[in-house]
């Protein structure tokens, strides 16, 4: 796909987490990791797919970021790009519903398109399938900001936000398979044996998180959740 170089970059960039160091000899998919389980999948999937995360970053460093956190529940860093010597490119990756709400446009086959309703349906669509498989599913999108209003040695103000974070270009959406350990079932089963009832937390998406409650046994097909009376 004529997309993907784009929205692996943003994956690559978009991203905290690296590989301990000493394992250059080890299979990318058995060297470990230092960040957060989702960002490490992420990083191994670009590893493998596009080549080395580190020198992507080198070449694009970053010069300024918003962590994520549970209120905006997206990423967001601004880099220096190697293929505009005056510009920034703006990534974001989060949650996929609250990515596309910034976002005015969607990529296709690596042309940016208006981003309409039948465009956001194809994503609603998406996004259901890989929720319903119980997969955690991000969003990814990026800009690149204007080397007139943004030159290089800009002074990005990121609690202020001096810069745009919203009518953005979405790229797509990336899945990962976060399993519940192995013992989790099991352990689910003696307590409603014992007349415990079990409720699980989660910052998942309602979808996922009903699939994945359904894979360990807190409930059962046909179980409606708040989600589903609301429908």
């Amino acid at each position: 796909s004529g997309t993907w170089p784009s929205l692996s970059r943003v994956a690559g960039l978009c991203n905290r987490a690296v590989f301990k160091p000493g394992q250059e000899e080890l299979p990318i998919l058995m060297r470990d990791t230092a960040g957060d389980a989702s960002e490490s999948a992420l990083l191994k999937c670009i590893e493998l797919c596009s080549g080395s995360v580190r020198e992507l970053r080198d070449r694009n460093p970053k010069v300024a970021e918003i962590p994520f956190n549970s209120t905006n529940k997206y990423q967001l860093s601004i880099h220096e790009v190697e293929d505009n010597p005056s510009g920034h490119l703006l990534v974001m990756k989060g949650a996929p519903e609250r990515i596309l709400d910034r976002c005015s446009t969607i990529m296709i086959h690596g042309q940016e398109q208006p981003l309409d309703e039948s465009w956001k349906e194809a994503f609603q669509n998406a996004y259901l399938d890989l929720g319903g498989l119980g997969e955690r599913v991000l969003g990814f999108c990026h800009l690149n900001l204007s080397s007139s209003q943004f030159p290089r040695g800009f002074n990005f103000d990121c609690e202020e936000t001096n810069f745009p974070t919203e009518q953005l270009c979405f790229l797509g959406l990336i899945s990962m398979i976060d399993p519940p350990r192995a013992a989790v079932p099991d352990a689910v089963g003696k307590c409603r044996s014992a007349g415990i009832k079990v409720i699980m937390v989660t910052g998942d998406h309602p979808i996922t998180a009903k699939a994945i409650a359904k894979g360990v046994g807190i409930i059962s097909e046909g179980t409606e959740t708040v989600e589903d009376i609301a429908q």
